[in-house]
């Protein structure tokens, strides 16, 4: 497997791995994980129990909550109300952790949301699901692959040496394909500089 660097420098025939190959890197080395993590310099990944625990959050200094589990089923009800006298910015996508939730329709909003917050580096954030392994870890693994241009190989490796996730195979599946589509436009860019060197 091989890095982004990599594929540039070497100019190889780069191909995302195969959704077993993801699981694989997912399972091995696996570290325990507590009710929250923090898997990037001011960004938490956590469960339903970090999320509901108002003071523990206000001693972490959390400023903003993305809730990836908000709606009715299989979710975690919290919302802005639950958060209103706590000066929380809140942000809630209602997603099932199912194989067939379209997921990624929320990739770039939610990575943009993820940029954005991390602007200021006194803001702290918190992303979770219920358990938080799945929805929330995928929507940050989004966010590495699209702001901090990781593969998803780099991506998942990155967070999984401080947190235990794994995302349904329909989510690996949507990074997959966010992965590929993220290659393609980088190799253009690349090609394009190329050959305005060229000229």
């Amino acid at each position: 497997m091989f890095s982004l660097q990599e594929v540039e420098k070497q100019d190889v025939g780069f191909e995302t791995p195969p959704i077993c190959d993801l699981l694989t890197l997912l399972l091995k080395n696996r570290r325990p994980s507590g009710a929250h993590n923090e898997v990037w310099p001011n960004v938490y990944i956590g469960n339903e129990e970090i999320a509901k625990d108002r003071y523990k959050l206000k001693t972490m200094g959390v400023t903003h909550v993305l809730n990836a589990a908000e709606g009715e089923w299989n979710s975690v009800d919290t919302g802005a109300e639950y958060y209103r006298d706590m000066d929380v910015h809140y942000l809630g996508i209602t997603a099932e952790d199912v194989p067939t939730f379209n997921l990624s329709q929320y990739f770039y909003s939610a990575a943009e949301h993820i940029h954005q917050t991390l602007r200021n580096p006194q803001n702290k954030l918190l992303i979770h699901c219920m358990m938080g392994r799945s929805r929330s870890a995928t929507l940050f693994l989004a966010f590495l692959m699209i702001y901090e241009n990781m593969t998803v190989v780099d991506a998942i490796d990155h967070v999984k040496r401080r947190r235990r996730i794994i995302p349904n195979w329909g989510f690996l599946k949507q990074l997959r394909e966010l992965d590929t589509h993220l290659l393609q436009q980088r190799r253009a860019q690349n090609t394009r500089a190329d050959e305005s060197t060229d000229t």
